[in-house]
């Protein structure tokens, strides 16, 4: 399930501020054409995604949100922020189901669709996340987790939409799987979304960095990836994006 132009994505989580904003230009600056065949992606804090995306106007960065409310409609929900928010403030993206979100905050998958239905009816491409912890790897069930969180989480109303692998195992440590087992779990994913969604980019997420990162996008079904505190700085961020070989 190999996409034409791979997707890189940064995840700022609840780090920076708005002075940390002026990383997008240079992150612009440091990729420069890479952007013809790559899409970059920076996804801050949401109260900073109106000023990100209009720091980003000028230049090929996308601007996107870490989540949004499975309402889609106006409603009464203090302190929540609707897609229909997040794409009017200049976002393109949203990421759903972040494995922080379904362990810290219990979200169900069926939230997690919800999200991402969400999402598409504001217009925004939903970026739906999954991945097995320790345990479940541990004790043989990487495959049924995964799948089910595919089948489960992924909108039943079309439209297009990405997928993140991401081991929650390997997030903000050392650890990552083999890149055989990269590729065996994105064509778990690939074979699962058959017949519901033909060319869904499927990125991988868990501990990328400058030094893996050119050897995980070389993994086969790898169509970019979800970085973490990795897209904080330009600088990091950038060798990450050309590292990919569509950037040489």
């Amino acid at each position: 399930m190999a996409a034409s132009k791979p997707l890189i994505a940064g995840n700022w989580k609840m780090f920076g501020r708005q002075a940390d904003l002026g990383e997008i230009a240079l992150l612009a600056s440091r990729v420069g054409r890479v952007s013809e065949v790559i899409d970059v992606l920076v996804c801050p804090p949401a109260p900073m995604v109106a000023v990100a995306a209009w720091r980003a106007k000028d230049t090929s960065v996308l601007i996107g949100a870490q989540d949004c409310s499975a309402v889609a409609a106006d409603s009464a929900r203090t302190g929540d922020v609707s897609a229909a928010m997040l794409a009017d403030a200049g976002a393109r993206y949203v990421i759903v189901g972040h494995s922080e979100r379904r362990t810290i905050f219990g979200e169900t998958d069926a939230v997690v669709r919800a999200k991402a239905e969400a999402a598409l009816t504001a217009g925004l491409i939903p970026i739906v996340c999954v991945g097995e912890t320790h345990s479940e790897r541990a004790g043989g069930r990487l495959g049924e987790v995964v799948a089910r969180q595919i089948q489960d989480s992924i909108p039943q109303t079309g439209g297009t939409f990405v997928v993140a692998y991401e081991p929650v195992w390997a997030i903000g440590g050392n650890a990552t799987p083999t890149l055989a087992e990269i590729a065996d779990v994105h064509d778990l994913i690939g074979k699962t979304l058959a017949g519901r969604s033909m060319g869904a980019r499927i990125l991988y997420g868990g501990s990328v960095n400058p030094k893996n990162a050119g050897e995980i996008f070389g993994a086969p079904g790898v169509d970019g990836a979800l970085v973490g505190r990795a897209s904080l700085k330009a600088d990091d961020f950038s060798a990450i994006i050309l590292a990919h070989p569509a950037a040489s």
